[in-house]
């Protein structure tokens, strides 16, 4: 596994572009993106499980029934969401990208991000389709990358290199998410491409196992957004043998998809709304993954934790508190707790009690950007491991007035 520039370009066949058509009053910032396949390629896709759910997931879901694609349009500013003509917009926005390509409307996937209830405007987009289009090219991910963003503070990209049998092969993506992030499949939008040729159930499989550890472990605030949804184009031009069942060649392409998820799932969470601090927290030794996926989002999620690593406070007491109501079957009397980071680690809970440490320590160890906090349950062998981030009086600053 080898990790390569080129995100959602970097596999073969696959172009991108990124422009500015006018959603956004800013005139500085991109706010609408194409990624096009050369050939028809093999897709799959996971959604948000909110009731509300923005137009563009509708259509796209509509458009993936016989599980392929070609292209993906997304426009960043603006959610088309709970709008009376949501539908007839994005299915507007993938007959425009259809009839300036020569393919299939069907055949394109769309997607929408921005403020929830504003109406959508055709009319910058029909303007924009054909200078979007011109401007497709095979090393513009980061273009795609930036167009997608809100309140994102970075681009987020990132693809490897890994052999299905003796043939090279390559994954990658780009995402967009700083707020409203936790999901309940996936997280905000997320967008990715491959050159491997499998057959479509076994993508989708491979993706709705993959969110279960990956974007599913993501929380920045506890508000799982309408709009949420993770795309995947495979279009076989690398030219491996068809991956048609669940054997090594499947596995070694699910760890591929895994290594691009995880890195993404880390550069959301780093970069949540206000956030100064990317939090890790791995949970070993649980009874069964379950407890283990329970217990670690539960720290992650835990506004008192995630304000403590904001202070450089090594109060692991909120830890246990957010391990004890979790809901899982923990004997907390078995609980080890140890805060590291670059600067070294620090036990400060053992066996459900606290411990002598060093304060002076624990806070140097608090004052880098990456925290992981780990624990130890000490009741059986299984793993997960979430993400999330440190709350900060900059993420009230932000959401406050964020609409207008």
């Amino acid at each position: 596994m080898q990790e390569i520039t080129g995100g959602v370009c970097a596999a073969k066949g696959f172009k991108a572009s990124g422009i500015h058509c006018g959603i956004r009053k800013n005139t500085t910032k991109k706010d609408l993106a194409l990624i096009v396949s050369e050939q028809k390629a093999t897709a799959a896709a996971v959604y948000t499980k909110n009731l509300v759910k923005g137009a563009p997931l509708l259509v796209t879901k509509s458009h993936l029934k016989n599980g392929y694609a070609q292209a993906v349009i997304c426009n960043s500013g603006n959610a088309n969401t709970c709008n009376a003509n949501g539908k007839e917009i994005a299915e507007q926005m993938c007959d425009l990208v259809a009839s300036e390509m020569g393919i299939h409307s069907t055949d394109v996937l769309v997607a929408s991000t921005g403020v929830i209830g504003q109406p959508l405007h055709i009319e910058p987009i029909a303007q924009s389709v054909s200078q979007l289009v011109s401007q497709l090219c095979f090393h513009n991910s980061s273009a795609a990358a930036e167009a997608i963003m809100t309140t994102d503070t970075i681009k987020k990209e990132y693809a490897v290199r890994f052999k299905v049998g003796e043939i090279d092969c390559s994954i990658g993506g780009i995402a967009k998410g700083s707020g409203m992030i936790h999901p309940n499949m996936a997280t905000m939008l997320v967008f990715i491409t491959t050159d491997v040729c499998i057959d479509h159930e076994l993508l989708q499989k491979a993706l709705s196992e993959d969110v279960k550890t990956s974007f599913n472990m993501v929380s920045v605030d506890g508000d799982t957004s309408t709009n949420d949804m993770v795309t995947i184009l495979a279009n076989g031009m690398a030219g491996n043998n068809k991956i048609q069942e669940d054997n090594k060649d499947y596995a070694v392409f699910c760890e591929a998809l895994h290594c691009v998820t995880t890195h993404l799932c880390k550069m959301i969470a780093g970069d949540g709304e206000g956030a100064t601090k990317l939090i890790e927290c791995i949970v070993n030794t649980a009874q069964n993954q379950t407890i283990a996926q329970i217990a670690a989002k539960s720290v992650i999620c835990s506004s008192l934790v995630k304000a403590a690593m904001f202070g450089e406070d090594a109060n692991w007491g909120r830890i246990l508190c957010a391990l004890g109501y979790c809901g899982a079957d923990i004997n907390v009397e078995k609980i080890d707790v140890v805060l590291a980071s670059a600067a070294g680690e620090i036990l400060v809970c053992k066996s459900g009690a606290g411990v002598e440490f060093s304060e002076t320590k624990a806070k140097k160890i608090l004052q880098e950007k990456e925290i992981s906090i780990r624990i130890q349950l000490n009741s059986g062998k299984a793993s997960a491991t979430a993400w999330g981030c440190d709350l900060t009086y900059d993420y009230v600053k932000i959401n406050g007035d964020y609409r207008t």
